[in-house]
C-alpha cells in the first residue's frame, strides 16, 4: 500500500485579509464575520466534529439567490457527468447546508471527506489532501452585494461546485490522482500539476454532441462565469503541455479555457498524465 506523508499542520488564523477589490473590503461587518469564521475553522484539528457555522438569515439569502440563478443554467451548460452527480447527490437549494453534514454524506459513496479551513492554503496542502482523500473548504459566504460572483472559494462554490462532484467516483478518482501526483513533485511540478487541476476540475469545459459543457466547479459555482465562457473566453483544445505553461488569475474572470473532446477523453488523458509524473 502506498504511504504518503501526514497533512501539514495549518496556522491559525486570527484575522483574514482582503484585497482593496474585495467586495467587502469596506464592510466592517462582513470583515468581523469572517474573522470569525476562520477562527472556527482553525479551532478544527482534524480529529473531531467539523464546527457547526449557525448561519444568518442573509447569508441564507445569498445562498438561495445563488443557487436559484444556477440551476437553469446547471441544466443547460453542466456536463451529463455533473448532472447524473447531481441528481444522485443534490444540494439544498434553500438553506446553507453543514459542512458536517456534506462530508458524511460523501464518505458513504466515494470516502472523501470535508475539512474547514480559513481562506486560501497553499497548493501543495490543498492539492496533496485530494491524496488522502479530503476536500479543504471554506464555511464564509461570500459578500451579498455581488452574490453573483466571488474572487475566491467560499461555501457556495464548495458544496454548489465540488461536493456533488466528489461524491460521484470518477471525479473522486481524478481528485485523488492529482493528489498523488502532488505527493511525488518538487515546486516545479506542483506549478503544473496546479494549473492542470484549474483547468480541468475547477475550470474544465468539454464537447458534448456538438455543444459545449461545463465540469468545473469554478464554472458551475458562479453565475458570472458559466454566463459568460462562450462569449468571452478564448477557448483552445485541451492540450495539457499548453495548460501547464498557461498562468491563469483566479481573482478575475477567466479569459483562456481549454475543452476536451468529451468528459472522457479529458478525464482518461489526466489521469495518464498524473499517473506518468
Amino acid at each position: 500500500m502506498q504511504s504518503f506523508p501526514e497533512p501539514p499542520t495549518r496556522t491559525s488564523f486570527e484575522h483574514v485579509e482582503l484585497e482593496p477589490c474585495h467586495p467587502g473590503f469596506s464592510d466592517p461587518t462582513y470583515r468581523e464575520r469572517r474573522n470569525a469564521l476562520a477562527r472556527l475553522a482553525s479551532s478544527h484539528d482534524g480529529s473531531g466534529p467539523i464546527p457547526t457555522v449557525v448561519y444568518t438569515s442573509e447569508e441564507h439569502a445569498v445562498w438561495r439567490t445563488v443557487l436559484a440563478r444556477l440551476a437553469p443554467l446547471h441544466a443547460r451548460y453542466a456536463c451529463e457527468a455533473v448532472n447524473d452527480a447531481t441528481s444522485r447527490f443534490p444540494i439544498a437549494p434553500d438553506h446553507i447546508p453543514q459542512l458536517a453534514d456534506v462530508s458524511q454524506a460523501i464518505a458513504r459513496e466515494t470516502g472523501f471527506t470535508l475539512a474547514p479551513v480559513a481562506g486560501l492554503v497553499p497548493s501543495r496542502e490543498f492539492i496533496g489532501a485530494l491524496g488522502r482523500g479530503v476536500f479543504l473548504a471554506t464555511q464564509y459566504v461570500r459578500h451579498p452585494s455581488r452574490p453573483l460572483y466571488t474572487p475566491e472559494p467560499d461555501v457556495v462554490h464548495e458544496l454548489v461546485g465540488h461536493a456533488a462532484t466528489l461524491a460521484d467516483p470518477t471525479f473522486a478518482r481524478l481528485s485523488r490522482a492529482f493528489g498523488e501526483a502532488a505527493f511525488r513533485a518538487d515546486d516545479a511540478g506542483i506549478a503544473r500539476i496546479e494549473r492542470l487541476y484549474w483547468h480541468t476540475l475547477e475550470f474544465g469545459v468539454v464537447r458534448e454532441r456538438g455543444h459545449l459543457k461545463v465540469c468545473g466547479a469554478g464554472l458551475l459555482s458562479s453565475v458570472g462565469e458559466i454566463e459568460r465562457f462562450q462569449r468571452d473566453a478564448r477557448l483552445l483544445p485541451f492540450d495539457i503541455e499548453t495548460i501547464i505553461r498557461s498562468p491563469y488569475d483566479p481573482a478575475g474572470y477567466q479569459d483562456l479555457l481549454f475543452v476536451g473532446e468529451s468528459f472522457d477523453d479529458m478525464v482518461e488523458t489526466t489521469l495518464a498524465y498524473l499517473s506518468a509524473l
